[in-house]
């Protein structure tokens, strides 16, 4: 099984499987291999099953192996919709995506001479969202080794389109936050925005109709400063709460430099318990603990992502830095 992640990352990913209980082959700039079955990665992005190494000396000899592995692989098969033909590798390595490029376009060559009507299907790109997706998925670990599958899970990750707009980068993580969950705030729902400024999720959600109330101290910045659907108020985000007892927002969003188990006790676990919010997008800083060791205390039967939004979906995201995205939908109050 070959997983992938963010270049830098790949030994915390290899932490994190291997106490899972898979054996780590070997592993490279943002990818990890390993012997048995991994069913759940915070870090990992895509993870490809029953994987088959390939080798060539060349793009023809390369592309061609490719198509013989893929044409032997959808025998019986009946493909009438789009399927992902992804070509990926370590971006680091230099020259590496020039070679991709050139296999992908042969690949796509030998495959229109063999069957124009399923090669006029493929897709070079991932689907979007969290899913299992079926196809072709190639990982390169060297210019002439490739890892290949034909089954994946695509665990939501994805590089988002920037906007000129947004006061800050941080607009990205929400954005991609959004991806990961399958939902993303609609016209008329409501926000509360811990820690908001200098407003990049205020905005984000704002833009899509929904009515925001940022909490900070600090500045909003840019087109969340004076927005109409952004009430920025200037209080310490750990001490707001809704008003009554019955108040639910739509959304939590909370993205702060704070020491991630301070934001798990005093924000996570009193918005989740109280139902204060139906959806959250969250953000959990790791640069100064353990990573792998909070990712466990997260998963374990007490935390309060378990008790009171099982289904959370924990992701370091593309977009994320030294950080864990948590979204999740909250359980209704009995």
């Amino acid at each position: 099984m070959l997983l992938t992640c963010q270049p830098n990352f790949e030994s915390l990913l290899a932490r994190e499987v291997a106490q899972g209980g898979a054996r780590i082959s070997s592993q490279g700039a943002g990818w990890v291999l390993t012997e048995g079955e991994c069913n759940e990665s915070a870090f990992a992005h895509l993870m490809m099953r029953e994987t088959t190494e390939i080798r060539g000396e060349s793009v023809n000899a390369l592309a061609k192996l490719l198509a013989e592995y893929f044409l032997e692989g959808i025998k019986g098969d009946r493909i009438e919709a789009a399927w992902p033909c992804v070509l990926q590798g370590p971006t680091e390595m230099e020259g590496l995506n020039r070679r991709i490029y050139a296999v992908q376009k042969a690949l796509r060559e030998f495959l229109k001479k063999r069957l124009s009507r399923v090669a006029k299907l493929a897709v070079a790109d991932l689907p979007r969202g969290m899913q299992e997706a079926r196809g072709l998925f190639v990982w390169f670990t060297d210019f002439g080794v490739m890892q290949v599958s034909r089954t994946a899970t695509v665990n939501g990750q994805r590089r988002m389109a920037d906007d000129s707009l947004a006061p800050s980068r941080s607009y990205l993580k929400a954005e991609e936050g959004y991806v990961v969950l399958g939902q993303e705030p609609t016209e008329g729902e409501t926000v509360v925005d811990l820690g908001a400024a200098p407003g990049g999720w205020s905005y984000s959600a704002a833009k899509r109709g929904a009515r925001v109330i940022a909490l900070d101290n600090g500045p909003m910045k840019g087109v969340a400063l004076g927005h109409d659907l952004i009430e920025h108020r200037l209080e310490d985000a750990f001490r707001f709460y809704p008003a009554t007892s019955d108040t639910t927002y739509d959304w939590l969003f909370c993205d702060m430099v704070e020491e991630p188990h301070h934001v798990l006790k005093h924000i996570i676990e009193p918005w989740l318990a109280g139902g204060w919010c139906r959806q959250f997008v969250v953000n959990l800083k790791f640069g100064r603990v353990d990573s792998v060791a909070l990712l466990d205390e997260l998963r374990a039967a007490d935390s309060p992502l378990k008790k009171y939004a099982p289904g959370t979906r924990i992701r370091h995201l593309y977009h994320d830095r030294e950080e864990f995205t948590l979204t999740g939908k909250v359980r209704p109050l009995e």
